[in-house]
């Protein structure tokens, strides 16, 4: 994957808020300057290998042990990284992140869940069955150090508004805030109207709503979150709004990213409840990444 040059031999952020940093540079050359164990958990959605373009600097289009390097490259780079307990989420076709998943098995994290977000725009393959979810594995570096409880609402027929499932006479006993939030996604909503999307933007944008659940799930307000290909800036925007530390890369234009954080893009929906987790740990939310603490 190509990279952009960096000046005078040392990486700079392009973008500065007071809880994040953007780099707009290839994150094969800055993973290795941040410090190790200093980023609670890592959010990671690359290019998927299936020959789209993104822009000047990003080669979607490589023989499959190739690809497979590259990611063992950045993954390897992105645990070194995470704290003691610690999360990391990678987003992927199953096809990628089956073979993502052993590796991670083999650097000794401990296996969390495989995620399936249900995708319904996807196109028939001859000869497969009808490819309708993309995979999110979720591991930690030993037992996590945050688990929030999110509770999603009730599911009731957008028709009659009955509630769809039968509770077995047990409907009075259940939560009112909901049901434990499940490891099959169906309710996150594609990206297509212009509003949820920047105008900047040609290639595919995840849902607010994913980037969301994982924030929520797995830091509290002061934690740093890492993803290392920003696209359109949605892992920040979700952590400016959460109050989480940042830090972002992405090697094409931060113009995207820009346009997210000055509030052009409008979040999807989400009625999940997080349920309140007691915090072990000092957390400091007014606390920007500096450059000087987390770099090696």
């Amino acid at each position: 994957m190509k990279g952009q040059a960096v000046q005078n031999g040392r990486i700079e952020p392009v973008l500065t808020t007071e809880l994040g940093m953007l780099f707009q540079a290839d994150c094969i050359a800055v993973l290795p300057t941040l410090a190790a164990e200093s980023v609670d958990t890592v959010f990671a959605d690359p290019p998927f290998n299936l020959k789209k373009r993104y822009g000047s600097r990003t080669t979607d289009d490589h023989p499959e042990e190739r690809y497979i390097s590259w990611c063992r490259e950045w993954v390897e780079e992105c645990v070194r990284v995470i704290r003691p307990g610690g999360a990391i989420f990678i987003y992927n076709l199953p096809k990628w992140n089956i073979r993502l998943g052993a590796f991670l098995d083999g650097l000794g994290l401990e296996f969390r869940h495989w995620i399936a977000v249900e995708q319904k725009n996807c196109l028939p393959i001859p000869g497969r069955l009808y490819p309708a979810h993309y995979s999110l594995i979720y591991y930690t570096k030993g037992k996590p150090r945050r688990f929030q409880r999110i509770r999603t609402p009730i599911e009731t027929c957008r028709h009659c508004g009955g509630e769809i499932r039968d509770y077995g006479g047990h409907r009075s006993a259940m939560n009112p805030n909901g049901v434990n939030l499940k490891d099959v996604w169906t309710d996150i909503p594609p990206v297509r109207h212009p509003k949820f999307k920047p105008k900047t933007r040609t290639a595919n944008v995840l849902s607010t709503k994913v980037l969301e659940r994982i924030v929520e799930m797995s830091t509290r307000p002061g934690d740093v979150v890492l993803d290392p290909f920003g696209g359109s800036g949605t892992t920040y925007a979700v952590c400016e709004q959460k109050q989480r530390r940042w830090i972002g890369i992405e090697i094409e234009s931060p113009d995207a990213t820009k346009a997210r954080l000055r509030g052009e893009i409008v979040n999807h929906q989400n009625d999940d409840y997080v349920e309140e987790a007691t915090c072990h740990s000092r957390c400091s939310a007014n606390s920007a990444p500096n450059p000087g603490l987390l770099t090696a």
